[in-house]
């Protein structure tokens, strides 16, 4: 009996003592996702030629001469504002080169997800500004919450 009563023990034990496997499925801390249209034609996709895209006071570039219609780019979870530059050029030379300044303003939230994901940064409260640049127009001037990808966030007119 005592010998039962041990080895019972032994293996409540052991399987009590494992952790469970947590992995993390759920998404992080979203980022913007800007899709760029057509202005002449505003339900078309247009893709931009040469983009290159910086954040105020970093050196290296998130995308450097792509083509492409749509992007996710992060956002500054440590600050409430985040500032890029988007350059684009139709021939690839210095002098086609056309910028826009986009200014991003946001309240931060930390929301817990789970064990084994942690904490995710949602952004509030978002209000888009932009010089007199190459875009044409955009949509919104202002969002709610960025709290997933699902969706574009922002729709830039060219």
């Amino acid at each position: 009996m005592k010998r039962s009563f041990l080895y019972i023990f032994l293996i409540v034990t052991i399987f009590s003592a494992c952790e469970k496997d947590d992995i993390c499925l759920s998404p992080t801390t979203p980022k913007l996702i800007l899709r760029f249209y057509d202005s002449a034609d505003n339900t078309k996709l247009k893709a931009v030629s040469n983009l290159s895209i910086i954040a105020e006071s970093k050196t290296d570039s998130l995308y450097t001469n792509q083509v492409v219609d749509s992007i996710a780019i992060p956002l500054n979870v440590n600050g409430t504002q985040t500032i890029y530059s988007l350059k684009t050029s139709n021939t690839g030379n210095l002098a086609d080169n056309k910028y826009n300044k986009l200014t991003l303003n946001y309240t931060t939230e930390e929301v817990y997800v789970s064990r084994s994901c942690g904490f995710k940064t949602i952004f509030k409260n978002v209000t888009v500004a932009s010089d007199n640049g190459w875009f044409q127009s955009f949509t919104p001037n202002s969002i709610t919450s960025i709290d997933n990808e699902n969706n574009a966030h922002i729709k830039i007119f060219h």
